[in-house]
C-alpha cells in the first residue's frame, strides 16, 4: 500500500485499516509460530503498512493542532 493511497482515506477510514492490519498482523505472528506461514515477508510488509497509517494519522493530527 502506497502512501499516496493512504492520505486519499477519511479519518474513520484509517481507523478501520489500522484495525485490519493490526488483525492481519496477529493472525500472520500467529501461523509463524505454528508453522503454517508461506510467505514470512509478508509480516514484515504489513508492519511497514502500520506503520505509515500511523504516521499519517499523526501528521493530520499535528495539523489539527497547529
Amino acid at each position: 500500500m502506497k502512501a499516496e493511497e493512504i492520505r486519499s482515506m477519511t479519518g474513520d477510514e484509517l481507523q478501520k485499516k489500522l484495525a485490519d492490519l493490526k488483525a492481519e498482523l496477529f493472525n500472520l505472528r500467529f501461523q509463524l509460530a505454528t508453522g503454517q506461514l508461506d510467505n514470512p515477508i509478508r509480516v514484515k510488509a504489513v508492519r511497514r503498512d502500520i506503520a505509515r497509517v500511523q504516521t499519517i494519522m499523526h501528521e493530520r493530527e499535528a495539523k489539527i493542532r497547529a
